[in-house]
């Protein structure tokens, strides 16, 4: 890949978001939907915020288990009805991940309304696609001006969290256009991309082609210090650095983990700051880059440095999830904390070798630590994930590296991470329906 096309992927999967993404992506498609009816009858402006909604959401098993439990930005409330009544009441499409940037209180009392009174059905699809989301939106007579009976239209998102693959109105298709799957299928021919030359490329790259990763420091440390600053969730970010002198000390281990805990705390619980999100997750996002930021704030790391560790750590995370997918059994910090570990290799001056053994360490330390739905509750993985790339970076850079006598690391980097990528998508198929069907039945 030439050093643009790898730009070209970063801007591509490095986003802020607004809220946990899988209900994002419910109004996403919803915001969507409503808009092409109100395209399609010459609407007045105000009218989705009066209008008499009914919400058909067909979405994967994978969305359900992930916007179950999660907070949803400046209601109060957790999961994916609230969250799709906001897409039709107030969202804006053209926002993308940030769709519900636009929040009003008489938007959310709205949206508060049509779940309470029913107007929002939630069921899951038969689909092959771990990440589906259908939104159908109808009104009823007379709640559109210019508008023929019962206007109804629909969007559906396949594969990535912002993709909008169909579109329809009133039964006749707008348009239609390839999954990203099917582009991706496409294009693993053409996927080159390798940690030798993610290593290369973010040591090397020209300074001011890649700055704007610093919005990564901009977005998520707000988070840090909202999280710490309020009471969200679990407050595990807050019980980590408000017990420096009996439990955590006031190393950087204890302080990457507070401050990385504390981002994800303020945002699974609701927080309306955005988080720079990597490969469609805001808490991946946070994972990939807060220890790293985390590190250049204890010891005074320049912001040239601390950009060419960004690129490294969020490039890794992405060339692993390229083999694991965007939703899995596999929890997404397992992946992004190996991103964070190989950034704070380079920022204590390792070389290639040592980024690729913090790589094998982390694959022989978490992979298998299962994603059970966002909830606030993964915070406490967020700072467990953190622990463990701190771990594997001070054994990296003293050498010392898992062999690959051990369970599923290689001696081939690129082995060991197509071995991560097998395990959470192919071989845990099973422990997802498990887990989903343990969370239906609660």
């Amino acid at each position: 890949m030439t050093n643009q096309e790898i730009i070209d992927l970063i801007h591509r999967e490095v986003k802020p978001a607004l809220g946990c993404t899988e209900p994002i992506a419910v109004a996403l498609a919803v915001a969507k939907a409503a808009e092409i009816i109100s395209e399609n009858c010459s609407c007045y402006s105000q009218w989705r915020l009066k209008a008499d909604f009914r919400l058909d959401i067909s979405v994967s098993g994978n969305i359900l288990k992930n916007g179950m439990g999660v907070g949803i930005p400046g209601t109060g409330m957790v999961g994916l009805p609230v969250a799709a009544a906001l897409g039709a009441v107030c969202g804006d499409s053209s926002r993308g991940l940030e769709v519900l940037s636009g929040l009003t209180p008489e938007a959310v009392e709205r949206a508060k309304r049509l779940v309470a009174e029913g107007k929002v059905h939630i069921s899951v699809a038969e689909t092959a696609h771990l990440l589906y989301v259908k939104a159908t939106v109808s009104v009823a007579e007379g709640a559109v001006a210019s508008a023929e009976v019962d206007p109804h239209a629909y969007a559906v998102i396949e594969d990535d969290h912002d993709r909008i693959v169909e579109t329809s109105f009133a039964d006749r298709i707008l348009m239609s256009s390839e999954s990203a799957a099917a582009v991706a299928e496409h294009a693993d021919s053409e996927y080159d991309l390798t940690v030798r030359a993610i290593y290369d490329f973010a040591c090397s790259a020209p300074l001011e082609d890649i700055a704007f990763i610093l919005e990564d420091r901009t977005l998520n440390l707000a988070l840090a210090r909202e999280g710490l600053r309020g009471d969200y969730g679990l407050r595990v970010g807050k019980a980590i650095r408000e017990n420096q002198q009996e439990v955590f000390g006031d190393d950087f281990l204890s302080f990457a983990m507070g401050m990385t805990a504390a981002a994800s705390d303020a945002r699974m619980a609701g927080c309306t700051l955005p988080a720079m999100s990597n490969s469609g997750s805001g808490n991946q996002g946070i994972t990939v880059s807060m220890p790293v930021i985390a590190f250049a704030l204890k010891y005074g790391i320049d912001d040239a440095r601390l950009s060419r560790a960004l690129i490294l750590s969020n490039l890794v995370a992405i060339h692993i999830k390229h083999y694991l997918g965007k939703l899995s059994a596999l929890c997404g910090c397992v992946v992004a904390s190996t991103g964070s570990a190989c950034g704070i290799v380079y920022l204590q001056g390792g070389n290639f070798n040592q980024v690729c053994a913090a790589i094998k360490n982390m694959a022989g330390n978490i992979t298998g630590m299962v994603c059970d739905g966002a909830k606030v509750g993964c915070a406490m993985k967020v700072a467990s994930g953190v622990s463990s790339a701190v771990q594997s970076a001070v054994l990296a850079l003293r050498n010392t590296c898992i062999p690959s006598t051990d369970g599923i690391v290689e001696d081939d980097v690129e082995k060991t991470i197509r071995n991560i990528g097998a395990i959470g998508s192919a071989g845990m198929k099973t422990t997802d329906r498990m887990i989903l069907d343990i969370m239906l039945c609660k």
